[in-house]
């Protein structure tokens, strides 16, 4: 599974905090997730951000 931050992120970093090995905060202060494919331990860590976003702004693939 692929994860992506859209547009709606407002930069609070909880993902990055939830799941540091899959989203990271950018430069411009925004969330960005990892190009890679999640699986195993971290797509359990990774749903967790997901679904912990308080503007539903990491969609996943």
């Amino acid at each position: 599974m692929k994860f992506f931050v859209n547009s709606g992120c407002i930069g609070c970093g909880l993902c990055a905090g939830a799941c540091p090995e899959v989203f990271e905060m950018t430069d411009e202060g925004l969330a960005k997730a990892i190009e890679d494919e999640v699986d195993g331990a971290l797509l359990e860590s990774a749903l967790d951000a997901q679904s912990g976003c308080p503007v539903s702004a990491i969609e996943a693939q």
